[in-house]
């Protein structure tokens, strides 16, 4: 074990496994708890430093153990459980991987490790554990208890947890069977900005590119519309990511809308969104142009007000040309707003964090989404080591937007969390009444199949009551997405194949 600053040489630790395989229970307590580690599997119980992780099975109970060897010193800790007659082989499963995850997390926090903001939890979708527990519990403090009690999860978040399950078992119950989201990624963007490490190619360097993947884009729309016909299915969501979608021009998102009207049955279609993230991009004909295709809602991601701040993470515009951009999509009217923020940005503060924060409350957007800064490989922040705030500052900037957002009327209702997250914490989307983004949830919770077409397009099929799920990924890279597109294409018979396995 080692200390070091987060930018420092990766280590690794060894593990040696003990009556179990699950490896990927004790890797993601490892990330949690001492990020700067890396596994090692050693032939033979090694000496010196090392984690040793036993799980034993005596009857109806389970029981999982931790050794945790630095410097000389033990550190232990322990988790049992006990299993009724009627326990599956998926519920062992999840209660065994509960009890590694909770041993390791005693041992680390005897050793001196911080109690994480989450406890011992670790994925990426805590939402879907209370769900769970709501199931089984039918009440909803004694599901929340029990959420704190066995992830060791804060009271604060346990209650986020509790909101945004509300939003997620409405979302669900309106769901029918045959219910799809649609997602559109356009992996452009005016300029690359310093946290990102998502592959969007800027304007200037990739202008020549823009036509051939719109042709490339349009036949996988098809593609993906013959298979929705086929299947039966029923979008209700429509999403277009990236990248940067209004960095197309008003002419090109015409053709696009139209294209994707042509294509699909949207009849059912009950929200219809736009990421138009750089006030940049965003001029009166585009917003036009989108509510003329039946575009419902639009994106604004300021991400800080600062002047000072924006420069810093490499985006060329203003906090004034946000507000221009923001009074164009008000006055061309009929869009809901959603406003990204990002606590934890390269030189804020708390004191900035809050500005910018009742700035944007100021300016009344149906939806507010507060992010944790994610440290991603690849990104600028990271490969320059630019100092961010600490830890501390990042959680007070959370702890003062859950209290600003809830007192402006503002509720959570998505929530999710990401590797190399700033602090350990998460990213929140918060709504007013009424207000909340459908697609978001469904994502999120992985409520229904997510179609995806575009550079960077993830295509998630689910099926509620089907333990299956299938990811199928295009090609980032602009240039490589449009080589593959036959492949792509051909590779749209999955779904088919997905909804017409039997379970």
């Amino acid at each position: 074990m080692h200390s070091r600053g987060r930018y420092d040489i990766i280590h690794t630790m060894k593990i040696w496994l003990i009556g179990h395989e699950y490896k990927y229970a004790v890797e993601q307590m490892l990330l949690t708890l001492f990020p700067e580690e890396r596994p090692e599997y050693p032939e033979k119980l090694p000496d010196g430093d090392r984690m040793e992780v036993s799980y034993r099975r005596n009857g109806p109970e389970r029981s999982a153990c931790c050794r945790l060897i630095i410097g000389g010193e033990t550190f232990e800790g322990e988790d049992t459980a006990v299993l009724s007659d009627e326990t599956n082989g998926l519920e062992e499963n999840r209660t065994g991987q509960r009890l590694v995850k909770n041993a390791i997390y005693q041992a680390a926090l005897n050793s001196g490790v911080s109690k994480p903001p989450w406890g011992a939890l670790t994925g990426v979708r805590p939402g879907k554990i209370l769900c769970r527990l709501l199931d089984e519990e039918k009440d909803r403090e004694k599901a929340r208890r029990r959420f704190e009690n066995e992830y060791d999860v804060s009271p604060e978040r346990a209650e986020l947890c509790a909101d945004t399950a509300y939003y997620t078992l409405e979302a669900a119950s309106r769901l029918r069977q045959e219910d799809v989201c649609l997602y559109i990624g356009i992996p452009f963007c005016p300029t690359r900005c310093a946290y990102c490490s998502f592959v969007s190619q800027s304007v200037e360097k990739s202008m020549k590119l823009m036509g051939p993947f719109l042709e490339a884009l349009e036949k996988e729309i098809r593609a993906t519309a013959s298979q929705v016909r086929r299947c039966g299915l029923r979008p209700v969501s429509v999403y277009f990511g990236g990248g940067t979608p209004t960095t197309l021009s008003g002419e090109q998102l015409d053709r696009l809308c139209t294209e994707l009207e042509e294509a699909f049955d949207l009849s059912a279609v009950q929200e219809y969104t736009v990421e138009a993230g750089r006030p940049d991009t965003i001029t009166g004909d585009k917003l036009r142009i989108l509510k003329r295709h039946g575009v419902t809602r639009v994106s604004v991601n300021p991400q800080t007000m600062s002047d000072r701040i924006l420069e810093v993470i490499g985006r060329r515009h203003s906090a004034e040309d946000i507000l221009a951009a923001l009074e164009k999509v008000r006055s061309v009217g009929g869009f809901e707003v959603n406003m990204d923020l990002i606590a934890g940005l390269p030189e804020d503060s708390v004191s900035g964090f809050e500005k910018t924060l009742r700035t944007v409350l100021e300016l009344g957007p149906e939806n507010i989404t507060v992010h944790t800064l994610s440290l991603k490989n690849g990104s600028r922040i990271t490969l320059e080591k630019t100092r961010i705030p600490s830890g501390a500052e990042v959680a007070e900037m959370l702890d003062l937007s859950r209290s600003l957002l809830r007192e402006n009327g503002y509720g959570p209702y998505y929530l999710y969390r990401q590797k190399f997250m700033s602090g350990g914490f998460e990213n929140i989307g918060w709504t007013k009444p009424g207000s909340a983004n459908l697609y978001n949830i469904c994502i999120m919770e992985e409520l229904c199949s997510i179609l995806a077409m575009g550079g960077g397009g993830s295509t998630k099929l689910v099926k509620p009551g089907d333990t299956r799920n299938i990811r199928i990924m295009a090609p980032k890279y602009p240039l490589e997405y449009i080589g593959s597109i036959g492949r792509i294409c051909e590779g749209k018979e999955k779904i088919e194949q997905f909804y017409t396995a039997e379970v």
